[in-house]
């Protein structure tokens, strides 16, 4: 049998790690036993109960809440009803189902909706037994916020812990990729940067034995057929199909092979490039078909958020003045020069305007070199630091970038969007960045889903063209509330 040979004849120097052959084979980790306490209780059946227990705490106590805070009208045990009726929904809505990453903001929606669902039943079945609508109408908005307020901060707690035991590696499950081409090497770099997804990568599966694995990759552990033994072996409960160098029979038996293992199995589309927030499935008789649709950023919704744009940066502009008239004041007296800074920048479809800062340092700010072949993204500070103490601390807390609702209410750039880069360097980017230019189908943004995820001054270039796109192709409303929430944390941590 390929690729099952003792984990031990594995040497330290295998002419893998010196970017021969595949390595076949990897010495088995041994976990500790409070990593295994911890997996345990953290991933898979215990996780999701440990969830359900929780739920059901706090809507208990949301309704003894309740019932404290508001006199209890005739009827008022119907409210035993509501802890299960709401777990029900939450389930319905898909809060117990294990995913690869749970959001700590995914906690709102589903607990909103089930809650409220849960408290407008039960306030119905109130008044057809009694028809007493004053009381109830008080105990019921009291055991709602009560049970809404808990719902969404043990979420958040436990989906919180979950995550901070992913980073530091205490919870990972062992997980295999089936295809060892360009597309399954990034799913395993993918995975050992991100470890919040809880997914261990200890090998590829696959039948070529030509490729060549990076001294950093995981090793190849065998064919497809191997996947039992390496199950076994490992300790695997999660499955990554890629692309392999396998027929589409065997790929067939694979999925089935899998599904009899109890292995968590997630595939890779082909076409993954072309799917968006639209994608849906279509059935030809019995055969799925997948329906794309390209997004349209001249549909109305894209004009219904440059609408909202314009109407809450003015709001904003209204509200933040005396603060800006403060910083204005402080910027003045740090160093002769003008209080705003201007900048041309490229935003949609490349147009140049003038990008509006507060300034920040002495003489003239922006003077950053693009360090062409490390990847990284221009911005932050290189050669002599020019900063004021006031810049330093406007940088710090992202305060000299409000100046820029000016160009959101003058409709150069929307409140979100990706962030715009100087001509000059988009120019280069467009021809050496894979998908540069798609990031100008839309209004550049003062805030963005790259700068949320720490996308942000001296970073790869190529994970925010990534993220952008992301953005453009599952935009929404709710995405660009989601995004406002995850800046405010962002912004605590500083640039």
């Amino acid at each position: 049998m390929a690729g099952t040979a003792n984990p031990s004849s594995r040497e330290p120097d295998d002419v893998a790690s010196r970017g021969g052959p595949p390595r076949r084979g990897v010495a088995v980790g041994v976990e500790t036993q409070r990593g295994l306490l911890l997996s345990r209780l953290l991933e898979g059946a215990p996780w999701l109960a440990l969830r359900v227990l929780g739920d059901l705490l706090v809507l208990s106590l949301g309704c003894a809440i309740g019932l404290l805070l508001a006199p209890a009208p005739p009827g008022a045990w119907l409210l035993v009803f509501l802890p299960p009726l709401a777990l029900l929904f939450l389930y319905s809505r898909g809060r117990y189902v294990q995913s690869m990453r749970d959001a700590v903001l995914a906690s709102l929606a589903p607990g909103f909706g089930a809650i409220s669902i849960s408290a407008m039943a039960i306030f119905m079945l109130h008044l057809l037994a009694t028809d007493d609508r004053n009381t109830i109408s008080s105990l019921m908005a009291w055991t709602w916020l009560a049970s809404l307020t808990g719902v969404t901060l043990v979420g958040m707690a436990l989906t919180g812990i979950q995550q901070a035991a992913r980073r530091r590696g205490v919870v990972a499950s062992p997980t295999v990729i089936i295809g060892m081409d360009g597309s399954g090497l990034d799913v395993a770099a993918r995975l050992e940067r991100h470890p919040e997804y809880g997914l261990r990568a200890v090998g590829f599966l696959d039948s070529r034995d030509d490729a060549r694995l990076p001294p950093s990759a995981p090793p190849l552990l065998g064919d497809l057929d191997d996947l039992p033994d390496v199950a076994m072996m490992y300790g695997v409960r999660n499955v990554i199909i890629g692309f392999p160098d396998a027929p589409y029979r065997s790929m067939l038996a694979l999925v089935t092979r899998c599904d009899q293992l109890g292995l968590e199995t997630n595939v890779m589309p082909r076409l993954s490039v072309t799917l968006n927030r639209q994608t849906r499935f279509e059935y030809l008789g019995t055969m799925p078909l997948l329906n794309l649709r390209a997004i349209n950023p001249e549909s109305w919704r894209f004009g219904l958020k440059h609408a909202l744009d314009r109407v809450s940066a003015s709001v904003l502009l209204l509200i933040l003045s005396p603060l800006m008239a403060l910083i204005s004041i402080a910027v003045r007296l740090s160093s002769p020069g003008p209080i705003l800074f201007r900048q041309l920048r490229a935003g949609r479809d490349g147009r140049v305007f003038n990008l509006l800062k507060f300034r920040t340092m002495v003489g003239t700010d922006g003077g950053v070199d693009y360090q062409r072949g490390l990847g990284l993204a221009p911005g932050g500070v290189e050669g002599v630091d020019r900063r004021t103490t006031v810049g330093r601390w406007l940088r710090r807390t992202s305060l000299d970038e409000l100046p820029q609702l000016i160009n959101v209410v003058r409709g150069e750039m929307s409140i979100i969007g990706p962030r715009p880069e100087r001509p000059e360097f988009a120019e280069l980017f467009r021809r050496e960045v894979e998908r540069y230019q798609d990031r100008h189908r839309v209004r550049s943004g003062i805030t963005g889903w790259a700068q949320v995820h720490g996308s942000r001054g001296q970073t790869s270039l190529a994970d925010r063209v990534e993220l952008d796109n992301f953005y453009i192709e599952h935009w929404s409303l709710a995405l660009d509330m989601k995004i406002l929430l995850l800046t405010i944390p962002a912004l605590m941590r500083g640039s």
